[in-house]
């Protein structure tokens, strides 16, 4: 190899090592690893099914979370549910089964949903079908209309609010004109939600 191809094949190698890295240089697959999950949170009122690999009598078809976010199992009386992800909760079961059964596998599945509190949305007011419900990706206000099987005839929807909270409690009050939205279309009012918003419906004066 010449003298001018070596350095040029350290050159074009360290390019391609760059590459590999992100921006702090860390390899892609890490940085991305550090990225925020969108896995399911679990919360109290959720409901789950629990099944120890090889050994039917451990596991637990339908059960529900404690309002204080705790399970009870066979062998584990009181275990930590709320606040985690089924995987993160599967995981912390096999632990505490390890001292009763060598090796344990646990599956854990969300049969129904309510989430925690900070994830839930709720809809008041003038709803046909006031609730809450559990928070996931991509959720819109047409998709809580939905879910609350849109407006009473007393409803004023282009006075609806959504409230929303911060970090530091502060609130704040977002418009949405829902008649327009539910009777005329007007997709521009097709908001995205967020973990722990409110959707406020007021009454129309008569």
């Amino acid at each position: 190899m010449s003298r001018i191809g070596y350095p040029l094949l350290l050159l074009m190698t360290g390019v391609s090592l760059a590459g590999c890295s992100g921006p702090s240089g860390a390899p892609r697959d890490i940085a991305a690893a550090s990225q925020p999950s969108s896995e399911y949170v679990l919360g109290a009122g959720d409901t789950l099914s629990i099944f120890v690999y090889r050994a039917p009598e451990l596991s637990a078809p339908d059960l529900p979370i404690r309002p204080d976010g705790r399970l009870s199992l066979p062998l584990i009386p009181d275990i930590e549910a709320a606040g985690l992800t089924a995987s993160q909760l599967g995981k912390h079961i096999e632990e505490r089964l390890r001292t009763y059964v060598r090796d344990p596998v646990v599956t854990v599945m969300v049969r129904s949903f309510q989430g925690p509190p900070d994830r839930q949305i709720r809809v008041i007011g003038e709803a046909a079908q006031p609730m809450s419900m559990p928070y996931r990706e991509g959720l819109t206000v047409l998709d809580v209309m939905i879910g609350a099987r849109g407006l009473t005839r007393y409803a004023a929807g282009n006075r609806a609010e959504i409230i929303r909270r911060d970090a530091g409690g502060r609130s704040t009050a977002i418009p949405v004109r829902l008649s327009d939205l539910l009777r005329d279309g007007d997709i521009s009012q097709d908001a995205a939600m967020r973990p722990g918003d409110t959707l406020v419906i007021p009454q129309g004066w008569f």
